[in-house]
């Protein structure tokens, strides 16, 4: 492939996967949602999605943040990682590195009151995409977590599930690889891929954002 097609393909997948989604297909996903057992709340802005996760999260809880663009973006990685709440993420990387406490990691991080982060893409029919390298995440997003909280730009929503997995492999990862390289040195993977259909009521709260956020 010449540059200029290179060039050319990601300026035409940015238009694709980067841009607000327009009222009609918000309106669409919400509603799918709801009827899969999500709660769905929509706000306008990133200052406003800080605040409904906040809201949500009695101080002193405990909570797991996990690694997102989007979390960082909003600012709540910090300040759920701070002494108000019960940092799992600090109890969890307290045991990195250490092999003899691997199995005592993986249970730390499989089960939490609170569990925070963003997905990659939502169709238009209510369900719901997570791509992982780990899979660190998706225990608690799965069955773990007693409250799941994600907070998604309208940007990562689709229109069904061959969409969304597109919109994974060809531009979500090729922009979390870059992140990874800068942050680890290393690349990162599509090593899972969790799809959650269909949920409990109350247990999975979606915060969608107007706004693109994340990727």
């Amino acid at each position: 492939m010449s540059n200029s097609n290179a060039i050319s393909d990601t300026k035409t997948l940015s238009t694709k996967f980067a841009k607000a989604a327009s009222y009609a297909e918000l309106d669409k996903a919400v509603k799918a949602l709801e009827k899969n057992g999500f709660s769905v709340k929509v706000v306008d802005n990133l200052d406003q999605a800080k605040q409904a996760v906040l809201g949500m999260i009695p101080k002193k809880s405990e909570v797991f943040t996990a690694t997102s663009a989007t979390l960082d973006k909003v600012g709540l990685t910090d300040e759920l990682n701070s002494d108000k709440y019960i940092s799992v993420r600090d109890k969890f990387m307290a045991l990195y590195g250490q092999p003899d406490k691997a199995v005592e990691m993986k249970r730390i991080g499989s089960g939490s009151d609170y569990t925070i982060g963003s997905v990659h893409a939502v169709t238009e029919d209510g369900q719901v995409l997570i791509a992982s390298a780990s899979g660190s995440q998706l225990p608690n997003y799965a069955y773990g977590a007693s409250n799941v909280i994600w907070v998604v730009g309208s940007q990562k929503i689709v229109k069904d599930l061959n969409e969304g997995l597109e919109r994974i492999e060809d531009y979500t990862f090729h922009l979390e690889d870059e992140r990874a390289q800068q942050v680890y040195g290393m690349h990162s993977s599509i090593s899972k891929i969790l799809i959650s259909r269909r949920e409990n009521p109350e247990r999975v709260t979606i915060i969608l954002v107007k706004e693109p956020v994340g990727f």
